[in-house]
């Protein structure tokens, strides 16, 4: 019974473990080139997601499964945080904006001429 305890205990902690700012700036940079959209709403706030949806109409989905994803800057305080990262997909240098609801990191759409701390 103990053990049964145990191994209940233990996969519930690991149930609730979130996922990193980075991480999810991954999986939402990935599946938005590669055109999974449910993934891209489960890793996005709904304004965020209603952002990528109407961009990836414009975007090619990309048939590189690797996108060679590369942390360039993160930075976190309390329930934001933001990434600057690098793809093959693109040239040059994405910033996504994260927040953190319900435990979970969610990419988010910035505001006009909002301030980027790096």
């Amino acid at each position: 019974m103990v053990i049964y305890s145990l191994i209940l205990l233990f996969f519930a902690c690991a149930g609730n473990e979130s996922t990193t700012p980075a991480k999810t700036a991954q999986i939402v940079a990935e599946s938005f080139y590669q055109g999974n959209e449910a993934a891209l709403k489960e890793h996005t706030t709904p304004e965020g997601y209603a952002n990528f949806k109407n961009l990836m109409a414009m975007f090619v989905k990309s048939d590189t499964k690797d996108s060679n994803f590369k942390v360039i800057e993160e930075t976190i305080d309390g329930d934001v945080a933001w990434v600057k990262y690098s793809t093959s997909y693109d040239k040059t240098p994405g910033i996504f904006k994260l927040v953190k609801q319900d435990g979970e990191w969610k990419v988010t759409a910035r505001r006009p001429k909002e301030e980027v701390p790096f």
